[in-house]
């Protein structure tokens, strides 16, 4: 929008007294935080465990975070720590240090991280320099990919085919899979939910096996899906994009083709395609499910 206004970067100044008025307005700032909480797409509540009263003793586990490279070379320390703060946690739960005092436990856990499609390393070993790119957290080889890139050419480079075929990436946080497992395994019947922080699909059938209600988070403050699991707002969101049975798949599908993969299939019998979602009583079915499925 800001592109339509002619001017506005040779008179590039804020004015204090408009700024004043509109950073930290509580009305923006209500209406901003209850956008986050409707963003939040509920894919599992087996046995209808959520939501939870506030008082419900509450395990976080802490969560490893490898030193890593980010997309734009970025770096990030490696440290161990828990996930949400526990400040914060005690405002909604009682939190307790092992599973076996918890009623529940709360797993907070990334997107499957790494493997940005192209690495020096791969290009000083002999080859094209690109890689996969995974949506599972266990090493992926890509033996299905095409032989023969759609496009490829640049005037740095001796080659046109960008094929990754056979080559295999390894995530940098595959500890948060082993995470919600082992957690899984601690709690033994009692319930596992688990809140994933995404920005693009991912491979489920990895996690949502070993996890009672799953919480899909879009860039979220952590009070906002904590407002979700105890009742305080009800989810609303739906998914907007497939969550894929297996890479397979994902190799299979058509780039310029939309809903085009074979979405995974969950425990339940939920189908993660797009536009679904869960609230309290079950799959959301309403106008906009009627209107853009």
């Amino acid at each position: 929008m800001n592109s339509l206004r002619t001017g506005l970067f040779e008179n590039p100044y804020v004015s204090p007294a408009e700024a004043t008025a509109v950073v930290g307005n509580p009305e923006f700032m209500r209406e901003g935080y209850e956008a986050q909480v409707k963003s939040i797409v509920m894919v599992k509540n087996a046995g209808s465990c959520l939501p939870v009263n506030n008082r419900t003793r509450v395990y976080v586990p802490l969560r490893h975070y490898p030193a890593r490279i980010g997309f734009w070379g970025e770096k990030y320390e490696e440290k161990t720590e828990l996930p949400i703060n526990r400040e914060l946690l005690e405002k909604y739960f009682v939190v307790v240090g092992t599973p076996e005092e918890a009623d529940m436990a709360i797993v907070d856990i990334d997107e499957p991280l790494g493997g940005w499609g192209y690495t020096r390393d791969d290009l000083a070993r002999g080859g094209n320099g690109y890689m996969p790119i995974s949506l599972q957290y266990r090493p992926y080889t890509a033996s299905e990919a095409r032989e023969v890139s759609l496009a490829g050419g640049d005037p740095k480079e001796t080659f046109t085919n960008r094929s990754y075929r056979g080559k295999t990436v390894v995530t940098e946080n595959e500890g948060d899979l082993d995470l919600v497992i082992d957690t899984k395994r601690r709690m033994g019947d009692k319930p596992v939910v688990v809140t994933l922080n995404i920005t693009r699909p991912v491979v489920p059938a990895e996690f949502e096996p070993f996890a009672d209600a799953v919480l899909l988070c879009f860039g979220v403050q952590n009070k906002a899906k904590l407002d979700i699991i105890v009742g305080n707002y009800e989810p609303h969101g739906l998914l907007p994009f497939q969550l894929p049975a297996d890479m397979a798949t994902v190799e299979a599908q058509a780039e310029d083709a939309p809903r085009d993969m074979h979405p995974y299939v969950d425990t339940q019998g939920h189908r993660y395609d797009f536009g679904f979602g869960l609230d309290w009583q079950g799959p959301i079915n309403d106008w906009r499910t009627r209107l853009y499925k």
